[in-house]
């Protein structure tokens, strides 16, 4: 870290399109004390593009020569889950703190894998779920566990997508295929239980339900049809650790179903709603109570909507870890933690049982 900026650099960084083009970019450009250093992409001119587009110094095609670089202090990895792996641990042998998007592997021993790096490594690492540290939810999180409502009965909740719809854009084929560890069940499912446990707690036991709907979607502008291998639709009934019980559902392919999380307790209710197509974790939440609350807490960024506002919360936190030496952003053994709970879901769902939770250490 020098003059006491925090020099990123951005694996998979596209000056077209993607998460860490419309998301990432704005929120880091509006937080104090952070600076985009170095981008790397597959082509020289893919990653000249992406660094005018992201004003980076350097642009790398070669990921050894990429972490490598003495000047960046964060690699932020968004490229696609199946090359997360070797991104992460690469980064962290180089000594450089690590941003990587949810999911954080392609599976369950991915994500250990590269959590027991990082705890050897004594580095700084963060899990790219953004939702849980949007206002909205933190404020619904500390209502809880404040009593507000008194004590958590039961928990509704609906999460739908526009993604892993009947067409899709030829570059998220991948999507339809559950080996490549980015499906409706771990973006959409994942975002969404991670949500689920900061609000009401661990989950316990799980009985869950995953359905593939159709065989088939076709690609935008060809009609081809691309096989799809995974859930299009899932469904998980739970219990927590603070006995709370839960119904989760997640949707894909739908453009008219608003995010619902209702929460009833004992003392009264909690809503947290959202309107966004692409997920509830990309948008503008808003709590409600009955009775009434004290109003949510100020964003890190003020002013900054929907998809760079909840970006720059984990930024934000992020950055004071690394800078305080503290460890309150959710990271990679949270991460574990989530793709522990998908695990569970899939095992409900293929053998029809259900399956008990261990709670996190």
């Amino acid at each position: 870290m020098k003059d006491g900026l925090l020099r990123i650099g951005f694996a998979g960084a596209n000056a077209e399109r993607g998460w860490a083009l419309v998301a990432h970019l704005p929120a880091i450009r509006a937080l104090p004390g952070l600076a985009i250093h170095a981008v790397l992409n597959r082509t020289q001119q893919a990653a000249d593009a992406a660094a005018a587009a992201f004003g980076a110094e350097k642009a790398y095609t070669d990921a050894a020569a990429f972490v490598s670089d003495p000047d960046i202090d964060i690699v932020a990895v968004t490229v696609r889950v199946p090359e997360h792996r070797t991104i992460v641990l690469a980064a962290l042998a180089a000594g450089k703190h690590v941003y990587c998007e949810w999911p954080l592997g392609r599976d369950l021993a991915e994500g250990e894998e590269m959590a027991r790096a990082a705890e050897d490594s004594e580095l700084h690492v963060a899990i790219g779920t953004q939702g849980v540290l949007a206002p909205a939810m933190r404020h619904a999180a500390a209502l809880v566990r404040d009593g507000a409502i008194g004590r958590a009965l039961n928990l509704r909740v609906v999460s739908s997508t526009v993604g892993w719809s009947r067409r899709i854009m030829p570059f998220y084929t991948y999507l339809e295929d559950k080996t490549t560890g980015a499906t409706l069940s771990t973006i959409a499912g994942g975002h969404t239980l991670a949500a689920v446990e900061a609000v009401i707690g661990l989950y316990t036991e799980i009985d869950a339900r995953n359905t593939t709907t159709r065989q088939n979607v076709c690609i935008h502008g060809t009609d081809e049809p691309v096989r799809e291998l995974c859930a299009d639709h899932v469904l998980a009934i739970g219990r927590h650790a603070s006995g709370c019980v839960s119904s989760v559902e997640i949707i894909g392919g739908t453009a008219d179903t608003p995010f619902c999380f209702e929460l009833r307790g004992t003392k009264g209710t909690l809503a947290v709603t959202s309107d966004h197509l692409g997920g509830y974790q990309c948008g503008q939440l808003t709590v409600t109570t009955n009775p009434a609350s004290v109003s949510q807490p100020e964003a890190a960024v003020p002013g900054l909507k929907a998809d760079p506002g909840n970006v720059a919360e984990l930024w934000s936190s992020f950055a004071a870890d690394i800078r305080n030496n503290t460890r309150y952003t959710p990271d990679f053994e949270a991460a574990v933690r989530l793709h522990r709970v998908l695990a569970a879901i899939d095992s409900a769902a293929e053998t029809g049982r259900r399956v008990i939770l261990q709670e996190a250490k």
